[in-house]
């Protein structure tokens, strides 16, 4: 395997570079004099202090690409990708709300299409938004909010010196035709089941089992373990060989792509085999793939070869480290 091939497919890659300026926008919407705002930059949804729980709130907007590519997907992940968010923290996702906009009304029919189909596989209601039915272009966008106990919620800026890093990914899965990066686990599965493998995320967050936390999005599993150690101000190594992944497909493919059910996690070593054995109760493939250091660095590795993938002194993927925010 080509560690040097894979370094630069990661660091040029559109999931990791088109996050960049995040920091930036970050810099002008400062949340630190807030306190009722415990979690915002860096993580996958905000979360916000009410009484002894907090309220999740994220937002997700699918690329101009995949519209094009697939109107139908387009609506489905862009409530998928608003659930993981959800899950990732740790909790329980409640309601979303939507943005329409439209220049086509087949593309918007699609769009709708694959939105009802993902509302009743994570029985998640969509239950108001906004429409802008004379736009010049098509285009879709959700919000969502979710509960969590203040208590168990997951972050993804607490991993930990020492951690194991824990790959969980479902690998029964497949590529749609004309989505390279999109790995789909769920739309072909049963609702209850799907909704269930959701829930586990819940279950591992009460019972305080991981450290830091992240759904594998746009940046890959990697690049998204990635963020979780720039946020965490921490470095490691991962194992590429380690990586669960299913025999049939191109290792380039699979670390660049967007898991339909996929966390990077870190946790304390004696918690590592109880996470593993509970992801496979709900046929989830996971392994120890890594270990956080203290360092800035994110090494890869592969049989005797290793390199640098991120330096975090120096280089960003979001720039919500603890030195920059």
């Amino acid at each position: 395997m080509d560690i040097g091939r894979i370094v630069s497919a990661i660091r040029e890659f559109p999931g990791i570079t088109r996050k960049n300026k995040v920091h930036e926008i970050v810099h002008f919407l400062p949340t630190s004099s807030f306190t009722k705002v415990v979690a915002s930059e860096g993580e996958d949804s905000a979360a916000i202090e009410y009484g002894n729980d907090c309220i999740l709130f994220a937002a997700d907007g699918i690329m101009e690409s995949l519209v094009k590519a697939d109107p139908f997907y387009a609506g489905y992940f862009a409530v998928l990708v608003n659930v993981n968010d959800i899950a990732a923290m740790g909790g329980r996702p409640l309601a979303m709300v939507d943005i329409m906009s439209m220049s086509d009304g087949r593309i918007c029919s699609k769009l709708l299409k694959g939105m009802e189909r993902a509302v009743r596989k994570f029985n998640v209601p969509i239950v108001g938004g906004h429409t802008h039915p004379d736009c010049n272009y098509n285009a879709i966008d959700i919000s969502i909010i979710g509960t969590v106990p203040k208590a168990d919620m997951i972050r993804s800026s607490t991993a930990e010196d020492g951690d194991d890093i824990v790959f969980a990914i479902d690998t029964d899965g497949f590529f749609p035709s004309g989505l390279k990066y999109a790995w789909d686990t769920t739309s072909k599965k049963d609702d209850k089941f799907v909704q269930e493998q959701m829930e586990m995320m819940c279950t591992i967050a009460s019972e305080h089992l991981v450290t830091a936390g992240k759904d594998m999005s746009n940046p890959g599993c990697i690049g998204t373990m990635g963020m979780l150690l720039e946020s965490s101000g921490k470095g490691g190594y991962i194992d590429v060989d380690k990586i669960p992944r299913p025999k049939d497909v191109d290792i380039m493919q699979w670390l660049l792509a967007y898991q339909g059910y996929g966390f990077a996690l870190s946790c304390r070593p004696e918690n590592s085999k109880r996470l593993i054995d509970m992801f496979r109760t709900i046929k989830v493939d996971a392994a120890v793939v890594g270990k956080v250091d203290a360092s800035t660095e994110l090494v890869i590795r592969s049989g005797n070869e290793s390199k640098v993938l991120f330096d975090f002194s120096k280089d960003i993927i979001t720039g919500c480290g603890p030195k920059r925010t």
